[in-house]
């Protein structure tokens, strides 16, 4: 089978990973599934898992890729009790941009169909919902800031912070970003190429904002932190502007950060999905719910505008990780993963 491998060490994708062709098929254990993956998502964190940022003590080769969503094609005999083969499931684990992977049977979700907008809600959706739930402190009428909003993650942040009857703003890099934030129920866009946000945030909201949900750092997180309202909050979810450094950051005007904090009874809480693993299950089955009753849109982009078309196979992933780098997305990236029907085992 094929599968992506980080051979060496560094952010930048291209350099770090190889594709391998001819890698053997794993076999599933007594509690594990084998699934075929049909849909692979792209996180910006890629990058920082190929430079080793996660777990400095691992050496490579070791597999790439977080979430993946397919079908079961083998399955350990405990395993059997809760699933078939056939059995559409999504998952969260390293190693899915590969054509098979093993899923214990522990951390696979059941689906009720093969569909790419599930794949939005494993790491995506539910890193929105858990941090705004358990962090956010939402209710009706506060304010929230939305840094890069028509992205994986963002527009799930922004659909949820409607759904506690917000008002929401969301940045952008596009006024067709714009227009997909608008369908979304975002009260009010920026587009930070052609506006100032700092400017627009302090004449139409000289109070502040209660809470922003920031996955961009470096300036913006400065521009942020400068928006907070008295009693704000600041949740970093990620710093996407520095991870193609070497050094993985982005700088921010640390020095003046205890006095604005001070000054405004405000605070800054970091969220990193797997610290809330308890929290995961019920964050999916509530998102699940959400899409099934047309609550949620889930958009996902697969690159059909991007200049080498639709990302298909996984000689693409490559491609799609640029594409995300390049800000072009609006939703989730996701790269299809097209077995022939004699693709066999």
């Amino acid at each position: 089978m094929k599968k992506l491998v980080v051979t060496k060490l560094s952010q930048n994708f291209r350099e770090a990973v190889t594709l391998q062709k001819d890698s053997p098929v794993p076999l599933p254990g007594d509690g594990d599934l084998l699934v075929r993956n049909r849909f692979v998502g792209i996180n910006a964190s890629d990058i920082n898992y190929s430079a080793g940022r996660y777990d400095p003590s691992v050496k490579p080769p070791f597999d790439i890729g977080f979430e993946g969503v397919g079908d079961v094609v083998a399955l350990g005999l405990s395993a059997s009790a809760s699933y078939t083969v056939g059995q559409a499931v999504a998952y969260v684990k390293a190693g899915s941009f590969a054509e098979y992977t093993v899923v214990p049977a522990k951390q696979a979700v059941p689906l009720p169909s093969v569909k790419p907008e599930f794949l939005t809600l494993m790491v995506s959706g539910a890193t929105a919902y858990i941090s705004l739930k358990e962090l956010g402190n939402l209710s009706e009428g506060k304010k929230v800031l939305v840094t890069a909003a028509a992205g994986g993650t963002g527009q799930f942040a922004v659909q949820l912070a409607k759904a506690a009857k917000c008002h929401v703003i969301g940045t952008c890099s596009s006024d067709e970003k714009g227009g997909f934030l608008k369908s979304i129920g975002c009260d009010c866009t920026i587009n930070y190429k052609t506006e100032n946000v700092e400017s627009v945030l302090r004449k139409e909201y000289p109070e502040g904002v209660d809470v922003v949900y920031e996955s961009v750092g470096g300036k913006m997180f400065d521009l942020a932190l400068n928006s907070l309202a008295t009693k704000g909050c600041l949740i970093v979810i990620g710093f996407i502007a520095g991870y193609q450094n070497p050094t993985g950051l982005q700088p921010v005007k640390a020095e003046l950060l205890p006095a604005k904090l001070l000054k405004k009874s405000a605070s800054i809480r970091g969220f990193f999905l797997n610290h809330y693993l308890s929290e995961y299950k019920v964050a999916l089955k509530d998102l699940l719910k959400m899409y099934e009753r047309g609550d949620l849109v889930c958009e996902v982009d697969f690159g059909d505008m991007s200049p080498e078309g639709k990302f298909t196979g996984l000689e693409s992933v490559f491609r799609a990780v640029d594409y995300m780098y390049m800000g072009k997305n609006i939703g989730k990236i996701v790269v299809e993963l097209p077995h022939s029907v004699n693709s066999k085992l």
